[in-house]
């Protein structure tokens, strides 16, 4: 017997979650997320009560839960305390925090996002949402353009690979002899991080994926005024903010964009990655 579902906070992506898991049949509530029309929306006292609870993605932003979609307030260990080892939890990018609940309340959060066939599909949603973004904000076409991507990993690679599919010229950067070699074996122009200043003044879009700073104000105050920097990285992010408002550059921060431009298919991610772990812990599907 199928057991019942909440889905508690988070953004778009959760309401679409919390809809297709009702259209699978799953019997689901939904707390934290009423402003975006969330289905079903209960009272946390009830929600909590439920079988399986699916926290956001990310669970926490800062230091406080994730819930951009609702006027309510609540500090993350008012939530755990009302929630049992018995249930199953799933969240996506828990990291430490996985660790804390486990020894303050003896709690276990499976982790959704950390799943590879996950955070490659997110990666392919993050790139076409950032040229998405680019094309609204460029005043010319991606072809022809100059871009800069900042980062070989799974972001950079499929952004690099879906720019030069438009026309777009693309440098790719990296710190590591090996990306750098595939950088360049997969036809891209190659440089390494610690040399990005050295022709930042030619590139008309600059994406940043690396999560520690690359783009520093040394770097920036060479950069065109008319250049686009978009950042992609979880933070701290790679860009300097205050060098970008020193020189009057123009950025975009585009995190979790998934959520914000494909909702739809990032839940369908989501819901997909969720029934492997629940088939996984030996549930029904």
């Amino acid at each position: 017997m199928r057991k019942n579902i909440a889905v508690l906070g988070g953004d778009l992506r959760q309401i679409r979650l919390a809809e297709l898991l009702a259209a699978d049949g799953w019997d689901v509530v939904t707390w934290g997320i009423e402003k975006g029309g969330a289905p079903n929306t209960v009272p946390l006292d009830q929600a909590v009560c439920r079988d399986i609870i699916i926290l956001p993605l990310p669970v926490l932003r800062g230091m406080k839960l994730n819930l951009p979609l609702t006027d309510t307030v609540i500090e993350p260990d008012e939530l755990w305390m009302r929630l049992s080892s018995n249930q199953i939890l799933l969240g996506g990018a828990i990291g430490s925090l996985g660790d804390k609940i486990r020894a303050e309340y003896g709690l276990t959060v499976l982790d959704y996002y950390e799943r590879e066939e996950v955070q490659i599909a997110n990666a392919v949603l993050t790139a076409e949402g950032a040229i998405m973004r680019a094309m609204e904000l460029s005043s010319s076409t991606l072809h022809g353009s100059r871009c800069l991507v900042v980062g070989y990993g799974r972001i950079g690679k499929i952004l690099a690979h879906r720019l030069r599919a438009l026309g777009a010229e693309v440098t790719v950067s990296a710190r590591r002899q090996s990306d750098l070699a595939w950088i360049e074996a997969y036809g891209y122009q190659p440089i390494h991080t610690e040399n990005i200043s050295g022709e930042i003044e030619i590139y008309d879009l600059i994406f940043n994926t690396v999560p520690a700073q690359a783009l520093t104000r040394s770097c920036l105050e060479r950069a065109k005024s008319s250049c686009i920097l978009m950042e992609l990285a979880s933070m701290p992010g790679g860009i300097d903010a205050n060098a970008v408002k020193e020189f009057g550059l123009q950025i975009v921060v585009e995190r979790g964009l998934p959520g914000t431009v494909a909702p739809e298919s990032s839940a369908k991610v989501l819901r997909d990655a969720i029934y492997r772990i629940l088939n996984e812990q030996g549930e029904s599907v």
